[in-house]
């Protein structure tokens, strides 16, 4: 049974056979992006509980995902969420064309006349003074919020939504992998920052304990007893902090439990998020219904980095014949037509 049966077929049931192929496929891709992790005790144990939780919480989010729209020149009459993205209909061949995924995705399956994908979006949100009919009266300068759709991408294809679908999921699980490295990495910044300021801090103490080249030439330590005391005691003190650093023997341990306490916390890593909105033509939002307004809905993707950023996307299905001829400067055709 696949995921799209599990997620869309009422009443077919997961038997616990398929439920552990699917959490060992899960674990699979875990181990794919840290490979290190095999060489931890008992990794495959520790790991699954986690994977479970991640896979689980995958499933539903893939669940959520609205049905696939169709991104072709007619639908932007018909279709509020197209309309809302591209902002003429000549723009979804043109922008469709441009993806070289896509393409050869249609190359791989020559027979498929249709493909499943992820169309990928920047989003704006403008603040503007427009034009706005209150009542019966017509007012200027009425500060609006408009959306912008830009940087349309395809990267990811299937030649169903089911196969479309199960990818998403796959890819989701890597990001959750990639997110236990980066905790992983900024866990060994930290080490290495705190080891400087344990070694820093042990480097003055024995200064003034009178050790090194000090007590060579004689230069004498604190006369206060209480004071010596207090040092010494310090210095123990630093001296098990700094052998709590020695993490060589248990860095395969915190890899291991950083990767699973973010595959169990799957919600504070995996940012996807729904945006339902109501728009007119011109992709103003609207604070409440109108005649000329219309819900969107379509789902937002919170991506980590320097800076972090945002991208919009929604389940799109094309058509092979609404590409553009390979080679064309789309641009230039699309001001032709």
């Amino acid at each position: 049974m696949s995921l799209f049966d599990r997620l869309f077929r009422p009443g077919v049931e997961e038997s616990g056979r398929q439920r552990r192929e699917r959490i060992d496929a899960a674990a699979e891709r875990v181990l794919a992006i840290n490979p290190r992790l095999r060489l931890a005790e008992r990794y495959g144990e520790r790991l699954a509980g986690a994977v479970t939780i991640a896979a689980d919480y995958v499933d539903n989010l893939v669940r959520s995902l609205p049905a696939p729209h169709e991104a072709n020149e007619k639908a932007w009459s018909s279709d509020p969420c197209i309309r809302a993205f591209f902002a003429t209909p000549s723009d979804i061949p043109r922008a469709l064309s441009r993806s070289v995924e896509l393409r050869a995705h249609f190359d791989h399956h020559p027979g498929s006349e249709h493909a499943h994908a992820v169309l990928g979006m920047a989003l704006t949100m403008r603040h503007v003074l427009g034009v706005a009919l209150e009542g019966e009266t017509m007012r200027n300068d009425v500060a609006q919020t408009t959306l912008c759709f830009s940087d349309h991408r395809t990267r990811m294809c299937g030649n169903t939504e089911e196969t479309l679908r199960e990818e998403i999921g796959r890819r989701l699980i890597d990001q959750l992998a990639l997110a236990g490295l980066e905790m992983l990495a900024t866990d060994r910044r930290k080490l290495v920052e705190k080891g400087r300021e344990l070694l820093e801090e042990r480097l003055a103490l024995l200064q003034r304990n009178g050790s090194g080249v000090g007590a060579i030439v004689g230069l004498k330590p604190s006369d206060d007893a209480s004071e010596l005391a207090r040092v010494e005691t310090s210095i123990q003190e630093n001296a098990s902090r700094l052998a709590a650093l020695r993490v060589p023997t248990d860095l395969l341990e915190l890899e291991l439990g950083r990767v699973c306490a973010v595959l169990s916390d799957p919600p504070s890593h995996l940012y996807v998020t729904k945006k339902q909105v109501s728009i007119d033509h011109m992709n103003v939002v609207q604070d409440k219904e109108t005649p000329r307004s219309h819900r969107i809905e379509f789902d937002v993707a919170h991506l980590p980095g320097d800076p972090p950023r945002m991208r919009a996307f929604a389940l799109v299905r094309c058509s092979r014949g609404d590409l553009l001829p390979a080679g064309l400067n789309y641009d230039a055709a699309m001001r032709a037509l």
